[in-house]
């Protein structure tokens, strides 16, 4: 008994002088937050064509053309560069692209968008876009709707066309896997 008492009496002392009342800080919400698009668009869809995991920025009283400036590299969202998975081969823009993970970045036009997906994953933004890796450049349309979206949005319409609004603008990208 005397045995069992020291132990306890040990353990409890070596729990009192290691045991740190520490609180984990967690941030707040993300003001662009992170969201995932799938092709078809069930996530629990077995058989998946496409992925894209981006980030949503808000319009917050700006506009798209501060935002996406005509003319020059975006990351087409927000944070770390978009990301395009192609579970399969596709064609993209009329441009065969083999199965695999690429950065999607865009160039916005007035009329029409060059949608580009590059090789160099990880980026932030598009402050180290390299056109070295870029693997296709193909053409997306431009079109305007009547709902205002506040975040940037990314989608697949039922023919697997990927989908981009923002503000009342849509482009479009023509797949086809």
């Amino acid at each position: 008994m005397k045995k069992l008492t020291l132990l306890l009496l040990v353990f409890c002392t070596s729990l009192a002088f290691t045991t740190e009342a520490t609180a984990q800080k967690f941030s707040g919400l993300d003001k662009s937050p992170a969201d995932i698009a799938f092709y078809p668009a069930s996530s629990r869809e077995a058989d998946k064509s496409a992925r894209v995991i981006y980030s949503r920025p808000q319009l917050k009283g700006r506009s798209l053309a501060e935002l996406t400036p005509v003319g020059k590299v975006w990351r087409t969202g927000a944070n770390e560069a978009t990301e395009i998975t192609f579970y399969k081969d596709a064609t993209v823009g009329g441009k065969s692209i083999k199965a695999g993970s690429y950065a999607l970045f865009s160039i916005p036009g007035e009329n029409e968008w060059t949608v580009i997906l590059n090789s160099n994953l990880h980026q932030w933004g598009a402050y180290s876009y390299d056109s070295d890796g870029d693997v296709v450049r193909a053409t997306a349309t431009v079109s305007t709707d009547s709902e205002e979206l506040e975040a940037f949005a990314i989608a697949f319409d039922d023919d697997g066309n990927l989908v981009m609004g923002w503000g009342t603008t849509r482009v479009t990208l023509p797949i086809s896997y």
